[in-house]
This record gives C-alpha cells, sequence and structure tokens, in this order.
C-alpha cells in the first residue's frame, strides 16, 4: 500500500572545499565573520527531503505518493518523478515562486554549511492531505512550518500512522508545538543533534519520551548507527561501514526511505532500522541524493 511523503522538493547546489572549515574560521572574531571559500568543484542535485525519500522507497520497490510544492522552475521536477512511477498528484506548482534551494558546502571532514531558500515550499500547506483509505503509513519530513503542522492535524485526524521527522525544521517549533506534533505521531525520527534538541525543548528525555503512545524514537547516530528507544527501553543497531565516503548530503533521506518501506511492510522496528543503516552506507558512497542504487545481495539479504 501507498506510503504518503510530506517534505519539500528542492535544488542543491553542492559545492566541495578541499580544507576544514575550522582553519578558516577564527573562533574570537565570530562577531565579525567574513569568510570565502574556494569550492573548485560544483554540481546542481535535484534534493529536498521528500524527493529524496521518494527516490529510495522507490528503488526499494515501494509505492510513494509525494505531497509538496514547486516553483515555476521546477518542470524538470516533475519530469523525473513522473519517469520514476511515482503517484505526483499532490505535487502542487506555486505561480511567482521559485522550487525551493539549497546551498551546501562541504568540508573535507563532511563538515557542511548550507544557505536554504525555501520558495514554493512555504506554500506547501494550502493543499490539504486528501481523504484517502489506502495510505498505510505517512512521513511529515522538513518541509514549510505551516505545512508541517496542517499535515500533521490532516493525518491524524484522518488516522493514516505517521513518522515525524522535523530535521532543520525543528527550531522553528517552540517546546509546547513540539510536544502537540509529537502526540499525533506514531514515531519520532531525529538525529542525535535533533534529540538533544527536542529533548531540551519539550522537557523530556529520550527514555520518557518514548514511554508514552509512540510506537518508538529513533536516533540516527551517523557511521556509529542507530538508536531505538521503545517504552523506555534503548536498543542501538550497529552502523555498516560504507564502501568509501563521498557525499553525506541525502544519507537521512536514504535511511528514513527505507525505515518506510519497512514499516510499509509491517516489519519491526529493529528491522527496518536495519535496512535505513544499510541504505545510508550505501547513499554515502554516491554524489548526491538520488543517485545510489540498491543491488542484488542487499534485496537477497532482506527479502524483497
Amino acid at each position: 500500500m501507498p506510503a504518503l511523503i510530506c517534505g519539500s522538493l528542492a535544488f542543491d547546489t553542492i559545492a566541495t572545499f578541499p580544507g576544514r572549515f575550522g582553519q578558516q574560521i577564527l573562533p574570537d572574531q565570530l562577531h565579525i565573520l567574513n569568510v570565502s571559500f574556494l569550492v573548485p568543484e560544483l554540481r546542481r542535485e535535484f534534493g529536498g527531503c521528500a524527493g529524496n525519500i521518494a527516490y529510495t522507497l522507490w528503488q526499494l520497490g515501494g509505492a510513494p505518493v509525494v505531497k509538496a510544492a514547486l516553483g515555476v522552475d521546477g518542470a524538470d521536477y516533475l519530469q523525473r518523478i513522473r519517469g520514476w512511477g511515482v503517484d505526483d498528484s499532490l505535487v502542487s506548482v506555486v505561480p511567482g515562486t521559485y522550487t525551493a534551494q539549497a546551498i551546501i558546502i562541504t568540508d573535507q571532514d563532511n563538515n557542511q554549511i548550507t544557505a536554504f531558500h525555501p520558495g514554493a515550499m512555504q506554500s506547501a500547506g494550502e493543499v490539504p492531505v486528501p481523504a484517502r483509505n489506502d495510505l498505510r503509513v505517512a512521513i511529515i519530513a522538513p518541509d514549510g512550518r505551516e505545512a508541517m503542522w496542517k499535515h500533521a492535524e490532516q493525518l491524524a485526524a484522518a488516522g493514516v500512522p505517521f513518522i515525524f521527522d522535523p530535521g532543520q525544521q525543528l527550531p522553528m517549533f517552540d517546546g509546547p508545538q513540539l510536544q502537540a506534533l509529537v502526540d499525533k505521531a506514531t514515531w519520532v525520527a531525529v538525529n542525535d543533534y535533533e534529540g538533544r534538541m527536542l529533548c531540551e525543548r519539550t522537557g523530556h528525555t529520550l527514555e520518557s519520551l518514548s514511554r508514552s503512545h509512540l510506537g518508538g524514537v529513533i536516533v540516527t547516530l551517523g557511521a556509529d548507527g542507530c538508536d531505538i528507544w521503545i517504552q523506555g527501553s534503548r536498543q542501538h543497531v550497529p552502523g555498516l561501514p560504507a564502501s568509501q565516503v563521498v557525499d553525506p548530503t541525502g544519507c537521512g533521506d536514504a535511511f528514513r526511505g527505507a525505515l518506510l518501506y519497512g514499516l510499509e511492510k509491517g516489519w519491526p522496528l529493529a528491522r527496518c532500522v536495519e535496512l535505513g543503516n544499510r541504505i545510508g552506507a550505501l547513499k554515502i558512497a554516491c554524489r548526491g541524493g538520488q543517485n545510489h542504487a540498491v543491488p542484488d545481495d542487499v534485496r537477497r539479504e532482506f527479502q524483497f
């Protein structure tokens, strides 16, 4: 059955800085910060959380339904989604806007500096989640602030279980708002930094957050794997070594695409996360968020 993916579609302009940010930024001069990074490598990729998650879910053989907004420059992206055979009926085009744009600079330690123009994403909430009875699971990924809030209310009202994945939009919500979003969700997925911020703002620990209606709190730890918190108990799922570390952009989205696939199939959460770790290790060996492939040995291992 289909999985609804609410989030952003964006163009990523990705540059590589062949040094370390820490060597270029003087900590005692941050009040007059004025830095320039020479980036000899530059490329443009299709990105955005919804697009990246849908790509991985499609690669795995899932049935993504993308709910997002594009600007007047988004025709190529819409054509790309249609080329996958993905349901794009909930992708709107907002006149007079540009598609969301991310400008990302990555240093040799895989630290990243990102500038983000939301563009059409700010209007993503204008189209409501439709009433349809075939949605098995959903995810609210980083999107326009109002869109995330509205989609959570609409999915909860419709009884569709969903992952709340606040990502880089987490600072846009205060503690009570975050708690209200968590209360509507079925699972919460964050990285370790976001997990600490979520706990700080809501007054919870990860343990206490998981002692609730939630089916699980998933905390990704990069190469170290993932922690799963269920009813106050933590289970660590180790990471897998990547064949090479090329580009971290979109690794979290690839993980979430695999997580959605497993949930769509009714797998135990630990099994979903194992696949997520495996796909994340595959993605980091490829440039961009939508260029990795799922090899046959992974399909055999996870039996799909």
